[in-house]
Formats: structure tokens, C-alpha cells, sequence
């Protein structure tokens, strides 16, 4: 992603109910590679956040997805 691309809201990034952006799964795509902060939609498993908060996030994932099934 180029650093003057601008963001468009929707599709990179909402504003979740206390008013925080939260990036999408397909802004992170577009950035290709995990930055390692743990984001909300994270597309790449958190292959870049250190432990053990990787695996508290992963956890946290798969019992979300669960939930949704």
C-alpha cells in the first residue's frame, strides 16, 4: 500500500461504537504483511505479535468463530 493512498472508510477502516478506527481485513491485505499489534481483523494470524499474546488472540479467534457456527 502506497503511503499516499487514501483510505476509504468501508472498505480500510469503520468507526466502531466508541468512536475508534479499526482497520479491515482488506486494508491489511492491501499493506501485505502482519504488523504485530494484535488488530481486530487481522488476516495473517498474528504471525507478527510476540507471545503469549499471539496465542491469547488466536484462542480468542477460534472460540469467536465457534460462536458464529
Amino acid at each position: 500500500m502506497r503511503k499516499q493512498e487514501k483510505l476509504i472508510e468501508g472498505v480500510d477502516f469503520y468507526y466502531n461504537e466508541s468512536g475508534f478506527v479499526v482497520l479491515t481485513a482488506a486494508y491489511h491485505l492491501k499493506k501485505g504483511s502482519c504488523c504485530g499489534n494484535g488488530c481486530l481483523h487481522c488476516p495473517y494470524n498474528y504471525q507478527s505479535v510476540p507471545e503469549p499474546l499471539r496465542t491469547e488472540l488466536l484462542e480468542k479467534k477460534q472460540s469467536e468463530d465457534h460462536e458464529d457456527n
